[in-house]
């Protein structure tokens, strides 16, 4: 029996904005059909929310609310796709993850410091385990080989034939990324033309905004270099990696200000101007501290503009100095950034602003290196994350799960 045609594929509701969703999951297939579909776990993280927003605390934490799912079977298709999630019914389903499933805080923890933590199997813990485990569950679908060996790690915790069961589930599959641009743009430099770098991002402080500030303000007031920011972020503070603080923020907005001949700011502007910005720049920033993957990192390959970037997680599948430049950072042995107490984070900090200033420097000594480097970029995109491959293997996945 196939399913090309009408395929009903569940996605939770509150999600259909998720970035995530948006990019891995939603409209992948021109003729299937997505819903929305709710569940006990929507419910009480809806409940929780309002609990706290009333209080004025988080009384009632959400985050591992926001991975299970439990529809009893009520909603009517044939499979669900998560991501991140984990579901305890009979539907059969697949879930993408970014790090590891089930994606629970006592599960993430363990490998957020210097060295792995011991696992406390909680009751939720096996839950999500058994979930993964159950003939219902057909597919886990890594972002990256980085999220891959998360996951391998973990399931160490369970006796062997049950890690067996999980692992044979395991695929990894990279986002899809259209190309944005044919060619890239060789531009001619002088002081009216400086060259024009990106950085796209919220978490301004953990993708190295901080260090990009400095670094360019150094290069810019000391040597005269002709290099110009784009700045696309709502300095939104995340507290994750970098631990900025309200002052760290303001000191940015007074930083944005006062450096307003090379800084162009942007806040709260629609993605497909954030594309369009992208294009008119020639290389992209991603210098972070803490990224699961780096979706813009695709998404400046593909206008054409190579990439700095740190070497954290997924990046170093993403990007290498073939098609771009990289920082090199201390990492523990999954690849995250050592940035626990201050002095990890300043030496983290000292590493990438000097690794930036080496790299930029270079550029400005010799730009022709871009353009040798964004058609590689736009190569990379055309053969790693086409499309219709990705969305030939998802509808192979997505077969597999409802014939078997």
């Amino acid at each position: 029996m196939g399913y090309n045609h009408g395929m009903k594929i569940g996605v939770l509701s509150y999600r259909f904005d998720y970035y995530p969703y948006r990019r891995n999951i939603l409209y992948k297939l021109p003729d299937a059909e997505y819903f929305p579909v709710i569940d006990l776990y929507s419910n009480l993280r809806r409940a929780a929310l309002f609990a706290n927003r009333h209080l004025s605390q988080e009384l009632f934490p959400t985050f591992d609310l926001n991975n299970q799912f439990d529809d009893f079977e009520l909603n009517k298709v044939d499979i669900l796709h998560f991501s991140n999630g984990v579901s305890y019914g009979r539907t059969p389903w697949v879930s993408h993850f970014e790090t590891l499933l089930p994606r629970f805080s006592s599960a993430l923890n363990r490998y957020q410091g210097k060295t792995k933590l011991p696992l406390e199997m909680t009751p939720l813990l096996q839950r999500g385990f058994n979930a993964l485990k159950s003939p219902s569950c057909k597919r886990i679908i890594a972002m990256s080989q980085a999220a891959a060996g998360f996951e391998q790690d973990l399931l160490t915790e369970l006796p062997f034939e049950d890690r067996q069961v999980i692992l044979n589930k395991m695929i990894v599959l990279h986002p899809p990324q259209d190309l944005l641009v044919e060619q890239p743009v060789e531009h001619q430099h002088d002081s009216s033309q400086p060259i024009r770098f990106c950085l796209v991002g919220d978490g301004l402080f953990r993708k190295g905004g901080k260090e990009i500030f400095l670094a360019f303000e150094n290069l810019i007031r000391k040597e005269q270099a002709l290099i110009k920011l784009v700045l696309v972020s709502s300095i939104r503070l995340d507290s994750y990696a970098a631990q900025e603080t309200e002052e760290d923020r303001n000191w940015a907005l007074r930083f944005i200000e006062e450096n307003y001949d090379w800084i162009e700011h942007y806040q709260n502007i629609p993605h497909i101007q954030v594309l369009e910005l992208m294009k008119g720049c020639e290389v992209g920033l991603l210098p972070t501290y803490a990224d699961s993957y780096g979706f813009s990192v695709l998404e400046a390959q593909a206008c054409g503009l190579p990439v700095i970037s740190t070497d954290v997680r997924a990046l170093p599948e993403i990007n290498n100095t073939d098609v771009g430049w990289i920082i090199h950072v201390p990492k523990n042995e999954f690849g995250e950034a050592i940035y626990h107490s201050p002095e990890d984070r300043q030496l983290l900090s000292q590493q990438i602003q000097f690794g930036l200033e080496t790299i930029v420097r270079n550029i400005v000594a010799d730009p022709s290196v871009i353009y040798t480097k964004a058609l590689k970029s736009l190569a990379r995109i055309r053969e790693k994350h086409d499309p219709a491959n990705y969305a030939q293997r998802l509808r192979e996945i997505y077969q597999e799960a409802i014939e078997g």
